[in-house]
């Protein structure tokens, strides 16, 4: 299952977050999100784990603190049913 781990602080570490995802099972891909230009943390990220360790990390993470935020943790929706942007 691919994941989205979100409203991470702007500080926290890639290794802070592949730690703490370790602790529920095995990462199979793990993607780091920054932004282009000033290669920043954007505070969110994506990561793959089998159905049933996703499931208990989501269980036991999602809305808890983590860096002093509340992360959000969720299974990842498909980019064609996001919410397109307007463009000025």
């Amino acid at each position: 299952m691919k994941l989205y781990i979100g409203n991470l602080a702007y500080n926290t570490k890639e290794q802070d977050v592949r730690e703490m995802l370790e602790k529920f099972g095995e990462i199979k891909s793990f993607d780091w999100i920054t932004d282009r230009y000033t290669g920043k943390a954007r505070g969110f990220c994506f990561a793959e784990m089998d159905n049933s360790e996703a499931d208990t990390l989501i269980k036991a993470m999602n809305g808890k603190d983590f860096g002093g935020r509340l992360i959000k943790i969720n299974e990842a929706r498909a980019k064609s049913s996001r919410k397109k942007r307007r463009s000025w």
